[in-house]
């Protein structure tokens, strides 16, 4: 279908006082020859959508909206098969300089031939028709897993449970009574584990596999193939995908300090649970009942040299232990020895329960040691809320181990196999003893229990800090680096019985979600609903692998001889394996490496006589430009020489276009994104990350072009801070004033 573009320059919210709108209505009828160019006051009002509405009526397929941010009245300038370009004359232009000025003036047209340009090179996404299973499969069948599959078949989906013991349940299936979730909140709860089991077995939509493995899982959401070890079962296919591994208990054989290994009489709290569950609490050794039990809480935890996170259910855990055991026998003594007793929420109903118990004494305490005594155990604990130093005499000692995540991390998994390969070929040089330390490292990943993954990017989804596969990003809950798969219950964050079976929920929905927005061919997230796709020129591809090795979501598989195998459903739409490739062989249909190096062209760059510096900015879309739309808000203007472009994430930047933008009298460079690191922000997890690795290549490129290194700067900022936005594109404009224009202007 032939393209007809449209332009309209709104007047409404100071811009039409502040600019001169003839002059821009000149760049779009004068200098692109648009034939239909219109002017309002309120584009965004019932009048001006009717204008424009009227105008889509007629033929009009393309659409520029000079107006304010595009982040702002989304559904006013939205029509159905036209593609919109917005240009932010609004809080990029008029309320962050200086009204009526010729600058500015400069500054509006420059955006508004960078918009017309875009609208001309963009084509409308059209969405991937890829089929959809609409299957959920449910990976784990603890209270998280069962949750979750009762929830997915209640919503209508069919539902594959795994579960790799002989019978479902869990370690829940295994306790005798729960932390309490309901209503007064002070006495330990019945489980209702086996209920959910019989709701579950006997659910027509629910297929079950007990004593079952994953031997291989391929594909992509809406089509991922799965086979079973362990079972007999046939492959099968499935959409999406919760994983609710579970977890297991820190390794108590690495607190010596506290007397495990020992001494029989030093128990974890599991070994507890299961004595309770039992209906008969013993001392190991002999076989007799303990007049006094000492609780340790945090025993490994948020410790440094152990776990350093909190499990957040152990102190709830001990004190329903301790009451128990006070109800089982009501001569039993128990000390509960904390570093922080946390019990938020209603749950601090439950503690003030056990602190009514005269038999229960609660000591805020740092335990240094568990030693043998005559005839019993000895406790020695520091800085105590008694103000000294105190020796606990104890039968049983409960060590209250935290909980460790059921997942393994698919990618030091794939760096382990391909050091493996190299050793096995006997490469010689550096890259075989480098080979040789790696499988050595990661030799303790043999065993590890995975979704066995067919992706480049490793079996098993990548983990974060302290091992768990949660996205990690509080937009994002249930989330994974993996599209289509979600992480539920303790192998995304400690929980007690009750959170987890809110995760399973959560999952589940994410899960079923993922199965509908791929079936209309939109990406999931964070770019909701956005129907483009990478499109992959295979026929010049080099074979390089930066593509597969930079995506962060494991979009794309590889083939022997290395070139891309992408798995569309996959994707995210971040655009990073366009900014991966050299060769420029990747684009999407509205955001490519030509639309954005046209862009860039179309600014007008004033020659060294005018004095005019020109700065280019790109902007990550997720933390950086809103955070120039909140600082334009807040009428915090920047400085008059820069031109901004957002991009879908650094990581997407091609550095051709820095190249390109220098080449062509660019005085300076500023690419602007969310934070990386530990607490990142990114929105696409690796995106600042890599732009900055990149960084190498653009300095060698300032080089070759005997420019200074200064005249690129890489700057990462999350959106709250966007206060310093301003201060860091003027501190960055005033740096490229003191070292004087590009020498290539002109050429």
């Amino acid at each position: 279908m032939d393209k007809k573009l449209a332009v309209y320059l709104c007047r409404g919210c100071d811009i039409g006082g502040a600019l001169d709108m003839s002059a821009l209505k000149d760049v779009a009828t004068d200098e692109y020859k648009i034939e239909l160019c219109q002017e309002h006051d309120c584009l965004c009002g019932d009048e001006g959508r009717e204008l424009i509405a009227h105008d889509v009526t007629e033929g009009v397929n393309s659409i520029v909206v000079a107006a304010c941010s595009p982040r702002f009245m989304t559904d006013s300038f939205t029509f159905e098969n036209v593609l919109t370009t917005r240009v932010n004359l609004r809080e990029q232009v008029v309320w962050s300089h200086e009204p009526n000025d010729e600058d500015t003036d400069m500054m509006a047209r420059d955006y508004l031939r960078m918009g017309i340009v875009r609208a001309q090179q963009a084509e409308l996404p059209e969405p991937l028709q890829e089929e959809v299973d609409r299957t959920v499969m449910v990976v784990g069948g603890g209270v998280t897993g069962l949750t979750a599959a009762l929830d997915a078949a209640a919503a209508g989906n069919d539902v594959v449970l795994i579960e790799k013991e002989a019978r479902l349940g869990g370690w829940m299936s295994r306790w005798a009574k729960g932390i309490p979730h309901e209503s007064p909140y002070t006495t330990p709860q019945d489980l209702d584990i086996a209920d959910q089991i019989d709701a579950v077995e006997s659910n027509e939509r629910i297929t079950v596999h007990t004593g079952a493995i994953i031997e291989k899982v391929a594909g992509m959401p809406g089509q991922f193939d799965v086979t079973l070890k362990g079972n007999g079962s046939d492959p099968f296919r499935v959409g999406s995908i919760v994983q609710a591994t579970g977890w297991k208990p820190y390794d108590a054989n690495k607190l010596g300090h506290l007397g495990y290994g020992m001494s029989a009489d030093v128990v974890t709290n599991v070994q507890m649970e299961e004595m309770l569950a039992a209906g008969k609490v013993i001392r190991p050794s002999d076989g007799k009942a303990p007049e006094r039990i000492a609780f340790i809480q945090c025993a490994g935890s948020r410790d440094q040299e152990h776990l350093p996170y909190c499990s957040g259910v152990c102190c709830r855990v001990s004190i329903k232990q301790a009451l128990m055991v006070r109800e089982m026998s009501p001569d039993t003594e128990a000390y509960v020895l904390y570093k922080d007793m946390r019990s938020p929420g209603q749950y601090e109903s439950f503690y003030q329960k056990a602190q009514e118990d005269s038999g229960i004494f609660f000591t805020k305490a740092e335990v240094t040691g568990v030693t043998n005594g005559s005839g019993s155990l000895r406790v020695a604990a520091e800085d105590t809320l008694l103000g000294e130093n105190v020796q606990i005499e104890a039968d049983l000692v409960v060590l209250a181990t935290g909980m460790v995540p059921r997942s393994a991390d698919g990618e030091l998994i794939r760096e382990y196999v391909d050091a493996k390969a190299v050793v096995a070929k006997g490469e010689e040089g550096a890259q075989l003893e480098n080979a040789k330390v790696k499988v050595e490292e990661l030799a303790y990943l043999e065993d590890a229990e995975i979704l066995n993954l067919t992706y480049r990017q490793g079996p098993d989804l990548p983990v974060f800090k302290y091992d768990f596969p949660d996205s990690h990003f509080i937009c994002f809950p249930y989330e994974s680096r993996r599209t289509g798969i979600y992480p539920a219950g303790c192998v995304r964050a400690p929980l007690d019985g009750q959170n987890a079976r809110e995760d399973g929920s959560g999952a589940a929905l994410k899960a079923i979600q993922s199965l509908e927005v791929t079936a209309k061919g939109q990406a999931v997230h964070p770019r909701w609903g956005d129907m483009s796709f990478p499109d992959f020129a295979l026929q010049r591809c080099t074979q390089c692998k930066r593509c597969t090795e930079e995506c962060p979501f494991g979009t794309i598989n590889e083939d022997e001889k290395g070139t891309p195998q992408p798995n569309l459903t996959r994707c995210r739409r971040c655009g990073i394996c366009m900014g991966a490739c050299p060769e420029r062989i990747i684009s999407f249909k509205d955001y490519s490496p030509g639309i954005i190096g046209n862009m860039i062209k179309a600014v007008e760059v004033p020659d060294e006589y005018d004095e005019k510096p020109r700065l280019l900015g790109l902007l990550c879309e997720n933390d950086a430009y809103p955070a120039l739309d909140a600082a334009g808000l807040k009428r915090i203007q920047h400085s008059k020489w820069i031109r901004f472009i957002p991009v879908r994430c650094l990581g997407s930047v091609n550095t051709v276009w820095i190249a390109d933008a220098l080449s062509s009298g660019f005085d300076g460079v500023i690419l602007i994104g969310c934070k990386s690191g530990d607490d990142y922000q990114c929105h696409f997890v690796k995106g600042s990350e890599l732009m900055e690795t990149r960084s190498g290549n653009v300095q060698e490129k300032l080089k070759q072009l005997a420019l200074e290194e200064e005249r690129v700067q890489i700057v990462q900022i999350p959106l709250n801070e966007f206060e310093k936005l301003p201060e860091i594109v003027n501190e960055f404009s005033d740096e490229i004033e003191d070292i004087g224009l590009n020498p290539f202007k002109g050429f």
